[in-house]
């Protein structure tokens, strides 16, 4: 298996115990740095409304949310009209843009937002949905992405938006206390409770020690724990793991 292949094994492990935009965003935000972007952003438009998950600058997604920057954003429009991947550029935008649309572009670029790759996603009901990756600086990674690049980034789109949209379709749960940890969490914390290593638990589980190590470290930042096994004990003292 290859570095890609092994790259959105664990990512779709990860997506589908995701929980919340802020775990989505965690997941996202790891997997586009493995694969070497800056930064990622996810944006659904609802009855002109947009649904942001990202990782660029929180400063830049408050002022694109504010300022209803979706009617004007050139990717986003773009996105509306293509189904192909495409690249983009802050620093050469397309020749028939508006001032208004450079002006734009312009104001990304003082965020460092100067490049990347996005994924039209069609949405249904006239919804535009786009997922990008994006960079800080130019990179033949984006000028000229290899097939197989393309071919990963397009499949980690497509399963960060299936995801996201069905947890948020999701009726809101009454929280019962274990709702502080997902369900991969708890089961790995239960294994490495009973002195499993992570590559037993990997084997047991049936996904990447890594991926194991990802729901370990969730865990521990969640409950405020210094170490793994800290964590393993406050989930016991707190009656969180079976």
């Amino acid at each position: 298996m290859g570095a890609f292949e092994r790259l959105l094994e664990e990512f779709a492990d990860a997506v589908n115990t995701a929980e919340g935009a802020s775990g989505f965003e965690k997941v996202a935000r790891r997997t586009a740095e493995q694969l070497g972007f800056r930064w990622f952003a996810y944006l659904n438009v609802m009855s002109g409304q947009p649904e942001i998950v990202s990782s660029y600058p929180m400063a830049w997604t408050r002022r694109y949310a504010e300022r209803d920057y979706q009617r004007l954003d050139p990717v986003i429009r773009r996105a509306s009209r293509d189904n192909e991947i495409f690249s983009w550029s802050s620093s050469a935008p397309d020749r028939s843009a508006s001032q208004a649309e450079r002006q734009f572009f312009d104001e990304a670029g003082t965020f460092g937002i100067k490049t990347g790759l996005t994924i039209p996603i069609r949405g249904g009901f006239g919804r535009t949905v786009a997922f990008t990756l994006a960079m800080d600086e130019k990179s033949v990674v984006i000028e000229r992405p290899a097939t197989e690049l393309l071919e990963i980034v397009h499949l980690i789109a497509v399963y960060f938006h299936a995801h996201f949209s069905a947890e948020r379709r999701r009726c809101p749960r009454v929280s019962d206390g274990q709702d502080i940890l997902t369900q991969r969490e708890r089961q790995c914390l239960t294994w490495t409770a009973q002195g499993k290593t992570m590559t037993d638990i990997a084997v047991l589980v049936g996904i990447s020690a890594r991926t194991v190590s990802f729901h370990l470290e969730n865990a521990r930042a969640k409950l405020g724990a210094a170490s793994i096994a800290q964590c393993v004990g406050e989930a016991l003292r707190r009656g969180l793991l079976p």
